[in-house]
């Protein structure tokens, strides 16, 4: 059966490195994950693959990177003093949580400690990346009103707001976006 935009997608999947092979996310020995496909919950150009696949099926799909999370970006690192980090223990390659000067909700890479200051990476983890999913798609229903309205799928695992505060951190990536989406609310 063929997907329509404002369907609940229930699936398991793998997302690798294109190019090197690294597993970068997985849920195949968890809980199916689900979304609602036209939220940008997962990232736009997987949206796009999966309208034109078949449910229940199996498939791998490359992302490019500039469908996916773009070019790396040399100028978004920044070197900020130390203090602005208090309380967290700091390990470099971790993921930090914040607002951007915009207020919106802010992902960032600890890519070195030094004595007085951290340098941090404002580009995602998967920029510069071309992404492998394979999909296995399990099911494909019509969203009800509520879930179209909120982007909370019923009774679910699912891609959405991940509710990080200023500074939490999670070592998992993702942070309450899956398949590739930004934490927060795995939007782009």
């Amino acid at each position: 059966m063929a997907i329509e935009k404002n369907s609940v997608i229930s699936m398991f999947y793998e997302l690798k490195d294109a190019k090197t092979g690294e597993v970068l996310e997985s849920n195949l020995y968890a809980q199916p994950i689900s979304f609602i496909l036209g939220k940008g919950q997962i990232i736009e150009g997987l949206e796009e693959e999966i309208m034109k696949l078949d449910c229940p099926g199996e498939a791998d799909i490359v992302i490019k990177k500039e469908k996916a999370m773009g070019d790396y970006d040399e100028s978004a690192i920044q070197t900020l003093p130390k203090e602005q980090f208090a309380g967290i223990d700091l390990k470099v390659g971790m993921e930090l949580f914040g607002e951007g000067e915009d207020g919106s909700s802010v992902r960032v890479i600890v890519k070195d400690i030094k004595d007085n200051d951290v340098v941090i990476d404002y580009n995602h983890a998967y920029a510069g990346k071309d992404l492998l999913f394979s999909l296995s798609l399990l099911d494909s229903r019509p969203a009800t009103e509520d879930e179209i309205l909120t982007g909370i799928v019923a009774g679910s695992h699912s891609c959405g707001c991940g509710g990080h505060g200023h500074h939490d951190h999670d070592h998992h990536h993702g942070g309450g976006g899956c398949c590739g989406g930004n934490g927060g609310c795995g939007c782009h």
